[in-house]
């Protein structure tokens, strides 16, 4: 098993990928605004032993990142891996920060600022521009959703990442906050179906939790089902932000998160975990149960 957490250290915000036969995760380096300077990543054949890569980018390789590198979404475009992250946690549209892109060759970098300046340094709808993920579409193009304070967007990226392309009605930030939205969105397919996930509650507190919607539409309407994630004070508290991993070709999922110890009152002291996520005969997802021992050994094939 590999038992939860799955590697040391306080890490956050985890982004869960498979890339050939590893499986990777790249969290948020947890800690206090001004330290948060770089990103490790971690990857596995197994899920149960994990490998290490230190600083796969740091604020040495993107200018105008100074703190807060938060929440890392990756994906891997022809023979490129682009690591989309907010900086500098921007309160207004006067501060400099919001979401950037670095690029690489390899999953573990080293990875470097990609535009030279953020893809997002705005607030779009009342969206703080933090929390992206990519997301793929059937049809090949490439969705930007993200958003902090409570509302979040979705936009439409070019085919280069350069920038977005706006649609037909001439707007390019899309809101499709749903109710109860506050932060962490990801958003995957399964049998044709669309569904948003997304983080409730204060990430500071237990009641820090994950809930979801499914639409026909990577723009919903988005109807919020319920919660899927949360703390167990038997377990763990503060449990939300996470990702999900399919296994290729099968209808087996994990959902990577973290969680805060029950030894643990400070903020930042929060660890990544994996359990299973399953689905009922309707397509819902069923509440996952956190556990200690976390998930069996599972080499990809």
């Amino acid at each position: 098993m590999s038992g939860n957490p799955i590697f040391q250290g306080w890490y956050a915000d985890p982004e869960g990928a498979i890339f050939g036969k590893k499986y990777w995760v790249f969290p948020t380096f947890s800690a206090r605004y001004p330290q948060q300077v770089r990103f490790d990543a971690f990857s596995s054949p197994d899920l149960v032993t994990w490998t290490k890569h230190e600083r796969i980018l740091d604020t040495a390789r993107v200018k105008w990142a100074k703190k807060a590198m938060w929440a890392p979404a990756i994906v891997q475009k022809g023979k490129q891996y682009f690591l989309f992250f907010g900086a500098n946690d921007i309160q207004s549209d006067q501060e400099e920060g919001g979401i950037g892109v670095a690029v690489a060759d390899q999953p573990q970098g080293p990875y470097k600022d990609y535009l030279g300046k953020p893809l997002v340094d705005k607030f779009h709808n009342g969206a703080q521009p933090i929390d992206q993920y990519v997301f793929k579409d059937k049809d090949g193009q490439y969705y930007l959703i993200y958003g902090g304070w409570r509302h979040c967007n979705i936009a439409k990226l070019k085919d280069d990442f350069t920038g977005f392309i706006p649609f037909e009605d001439g707007t390019t930030f899309k809101e499709i906050t749903p109710k109860g939205y506050v932060e962490g969105p990801i958003m995957f397919i399964r049998n044709g179906k669309y569904y948003f996930m997304w983080s409730e509650g204060g990430w500071t507190g237990p009641d820090y939790s994950v809930a979801y919607a499914v639409a026909d539409s990577p723009f919903g309407p988005f109807e919020r089902v319920g919660k899927i994630l949360q703390q167990d004070p038997e377990i763990a508290t503060g449990a939300g932000h996470h990702s999900v991993m399919q296994v290729p070709g099968k209808d087996q999922w994990y959902i990577i998160y973290h969680r805060r110890p029950l030894t643990e009152t400070d903020r930042d002291h929060r660890v990544t975990c994996i359990d299973e996520m399953h689905f009922d005969e309707d397509g819902m997802i069923k509440p996952v149960k956190i556990t200690n021992t976390g998930v069996a050994r599972n080499p990809l094939k």
